[in-house]
């Protein structure tokens, strides 16, 4: 289910899967995949990947996004980035902070394609 209200083109930073989430790269206006719960999460990549540094790509921003899950997900469940840029459910330890990228709205499983309402804010443990 996809409902992306903004996309905007950037430049990869890096080579970055279908589906994933992404975050802002070193240069103004570069992406890279997301890569852990402490990184500032943006948004999610859609069915064109990049293949390498220097590929144009459209990241959605606002809406209702397909992302590839990185674990069990239960609809609602906030989301957060695996080392590879899929979605998986956020819990920061007592104290620690995660950055979400949104919220699911579909229950799935490692490999799946779900949603995402994207929402990127920080949660605290």
């Amino acid at each position: 289910m996809r409902n992306e209200l903004f996309s905007k083109n950037y430049s990869a930073e890096g080579a970055i899967p279908s589906y994933r989430i992404f975050k802002f790269g070193a240069a103004d206006g570069g992406i890279l995949a997301g890569a852990a719960a402490t990184d500032k999460l943006v948004g999610v990549t859609g069915r064109i990947a990049a293949a390498v540094a220097g590929d144009r790509i459209d990241g959605v921003r606002l809406g209702i996004a397909e992302v590839e899950y990185g674990g069990a997900v239960a609809a609602g469940d906030p989301l957060t980035s695996d080392a590879s840029g899929r979605a998986i459910v956020a819990a920061p330890a007592a104290g620690a902070n995660a950055r979400l990228v949104g919220f699911a709205e579909v229950a799935g499983v490692l490999g799946d394609i779900g949603s995402v309402f994207i929402s990127p804010c920080v949660m605290q443990g």
